[in-house]
């Protein structure tokens, strides 16, 4: 009898060993036998431990090894204040910074030995010129833009309906304006970029009469020309056909089904006097609204072509968004993220000393975009010229992304990135859209606090000699003696004097092209 149950036992384990060593040895002759790929054709089977834990490096070390002052783009420290305040939980930090105060990497604002008390917090940015009939009062921080397709239906609504409760902008990106902006009626940036999606007729080209009707809307506050951005400047796009949903062709106003591209440069206009001349157009078309241009900064004469396009026609762009090269939340060929466009911090400065040296700074608004997460970065962004700071990153963390960096894949975990209804679900609206209300509300209430801290009365009392930055261990300076910051007018009256007289040399209002 117990031979027979000893029998039986090892009969079974036997059977179970040759159920599974049945595939595994087929796979393993597999490997052994195909011609792709070097490693499993010479460690059959085993090789494959190397692809598995490939796919699991980026969440053990996320998770395991990662420190909280690394990871990227965005550290876990930044990652975490973004999640406390959108929760509201606790946001402040025990026993000292954990930041190395002697790298060359930091930098720090000057307090004041009297603070201020200053109690009015409201105050925002009026943008619009003289020359529109609608201006604007923009708050100090808003929700950059990021495009219904790129981001899930969901995400779209909760960002706007936060928007509306916290009484800020949310820029629509250059996938148009989509039913899911509308929904919750918070204020729209409406951004056009190089395929005029939402405005557009059969060829491509843009449609005066499409752009009116939408452009009229009153939750449409401001439009905002598209000329490049941070994550892949220079570059253009394309939505491949299976990804055209109905609802995503609706609102793009392209065929579904059909390959969605956005050329790398726009059609409406091929020169800073034409770039002018079709802002104004817009203005028009939209009853007066405020409109101004996004992009990046990469030729620093083209910079100057539109200074002097603005002062030859006497048009004026209401206001300017400066998009660093480190910002991004979309896809985008890893040469032109980490190797095209200008910095935040460069080409911010560059535009503010474009326009404060074409005396021009007073009618042109100039925002800053580029990984902004917290009041201290708010304050630099003041300090190097900014009226108002847009963020998108940031945003997306207080919706719960958890820097997954699936975005590209449809496979984004938190469903903020996806079309999958599946992953959407787990998005809930209500709930979210009080956490971005709550994270926008805390990072402005931080500038306030940082501001009366240095006994200024407003944001836009910060000066570039408030903002200091280390050299090296041994030396720091204010970050006007590191960087030139140029007096009004001097472009027009001493062109000459100026650290980048070459570039105004080249510039021409009638072509993007430099004057050799």
């Amino acid at each position: 009898m117990i031979a027979a149950i000893a029998a039986a036992g090892w009969w079974g384990s036997a059977r179970w060993t040759l159920i599974l060593s049945v595939p595994l040895l087929g796979l393993a002759l597999y490997d052994a036998l195909q011609r792709h790929h070097s490693l499993r054709r010479n460690y059959p089977l085993i090789a494959r431990v190397r692809w598995l834990f490939e796919a699991l490096r980026p969440f053990l070390y996320a998770y395991v090894v990662e420190s909280p002052l690394d990871g990227r783009p965005f550290a876990r420290t930044e990652r975490d204040l973004v999640y406390a305040r959108a929760k509201g939980d606790l946001d402040s930090h025990p026993f000292g910074t954990e930041l190395d105060v002697y790298s060359d990497e930091y930098e720090w604002m000057s307090h004041s030995m009297a603070p201020t008390m200053t109690t009015d917090r409201a105050r925002r940015v009026t943008v619009g010129n003289s020359q529109c009939a609608r201006p604007y009062e923009a708050a100090l921080l808003n929700i950059s833009a990021m495009s219904f397709g790129s981001l899930g239906a969901n995400a779209i609504q909760a960002l706007n309906r936060g928007a509306r409760l916290g009484g800020f902008y949310h820029d629509t990106g250059e996938g148009g304006f989509s039913p899911y902006h509308r929904i919750h009626g918070g204020d729209i940036v409406w951004e056009l970029g190089s395929g005029y999606f939402g405005c557009r007729d059969e060829a491509g080209r843009f449609d005066p009469g499409r752009f009116a009707a939408t452009a009229q809307d009153d939750q449409v506050r401001m439009i905002e020309i598209k000329l490049s951005q941070g994550a892949k400047p220079g570059h253009g796009g394309v939505l491949p056909g299976p990804k055209v949903s109905a609802e995503i062709a609706a609102t793009r106003g392209v065929p579904a089904g059909m390959d969605c591209i956005s050329p790398a440069a726009h059609s409406a206009f091929s020169t800073p006097v034409e770039l002018v001349e079709w802002a104004a157009k817009l203005r028009d078309l939209a009853g007066g609204k405020p409109v101004g241009i996004k992009l990046c900064v990469g030729q620093p004469h083209e910079i100057y072509a539109v200074m002097k396009a603005m002062i030859e026609t006497g048009i004026r762009l209401d206001y300017i968004v400066v998009d660093g090269a480190e910002g991004g939340t979309g896809a985008a060929p890893v040469e032109f993220s980490n190797r095209v466009g200008m910095p935040l911090r460069e080409g911010l400065i560059f535009v503010r000393n474009a326009l404060v040296g074409c005396g021009l700074k007073e009618e042109v608004r100039l925002a800053a975009s580029g990984k902004v997460h917290s009041g201290a970065g708010l304050a630099v962004n003041c300090a190097l010229g900014a009226d108002w700071s847009n963020a998108a990153r940031a945003f997306m963390f207080s919706l719960g992304c958890v820097q997954s960096l699936q975005c590209h894949t449809d496979r984004c975990p938190t469903g903020v990135a996806t079309q999958h209804p599946g992953r959407q679900r787990g998005l809930v609206v209500e709930d979210k859209a009080e956490r971005v209300r709550r994270f926008q509300a805390a990072t402005v209430g931080a500038l306030w606090d940082i501001t009366c801290a240095m006994g200024l009365e407003t944001p836009w009392q910060i000066m570039p000699h408030h903002l200091h930055e280390r050299l090296n261990s041994a030396r720091s300076d204010s970050i006007d003696r590191i960087y030139k910051f140029y007096e009004r007018g001097v472009l027009l009256d001493d062109p000459g004097s100026v650290a980048s007289a070459r570039y105004w040399a080249m510039a021409r209002a009638d072509s993007f092209r430099a004057a050799l």
